[in-house]
């Protein structure tokens, strides 16, 4: 639930973040904004992965691997998963990492995407991204956990994924809402 002073602050363009749990050495990050664009118009944009390196500067590769499409006669909704593959390059203090990761994603139309790690270089990684009618748009909630392989201290990488995650969600609504 977004209280009053969240819906300002959300309809004035601000990136709400918020730290959560995660065990081991890894961080978990949610971050929330609105787009004053309908779900549906987004779902297009958000589901072409090739677009993703637009979005987050350090992914430098996106592709779709494999798709198949389950209907769901019962629920009335269409279920969509794929296989995709990310590569991403992010400089830290005085190295730069490369990872890659092959991801499994299921697709809920226009509500949801998951996103969760079948191989790579993190330890452990998975991301929820949830679209809900907001105003005259749409509330985009993005939740990350990830644990790298390259060993770095908790709170760094908390640090790191609290400062990069709204600059990387402003480019993701700037292009989305570019004609």
């Amino acid at each position: 639930m977004v209280s009053t002073t969240q819906q300002a602050a959300l309809l004035r363009g601000d990136v709400l973040i918020a730290t959560d749990n995660h065990a081991g050495q890894g961080a978990a990050v949610t971050a929330q904004m609105y787009v004053p664009l309908v779900r549906s118009q987004l779902w297009e944009q958000l589901t072409d992965y090739s677009r993703w390196v637009h979005y987050f500067p350090d992914i430098t590769q996106s592709r779709e691997l494999e798709a198949s499409v389950k209907q769901h006669v019962k629920q009335q909704s269409k279920r969509i998963t794929r296989k995709l593959y990310q590569a991403a390059r992010k400089a830290f203090l005085l190295f730069t990492a490369q990872v890659e990761i092959y991801l499994h994603v299921v697709e809920h139309l226009h509500q949801s995407i998951q996103f969760r790690l079948e191989r790579g270089t993190f330890a452990d990684f998975a991301a929820d991204l949830v679209l809900e009618d907001f105003g005259d748009g749409t509330l985009l909630t993005y939740s990350v956990k990830a644990t790298p392989m390259i060993p770095a201290p908790k709170f760094l990488l908390e640090q790191a994924m609290r400062i990069d995650l709204p600059g990387n969600m402003k480019t993701m609504r700037r292009v989305l809402c570019q004609p």
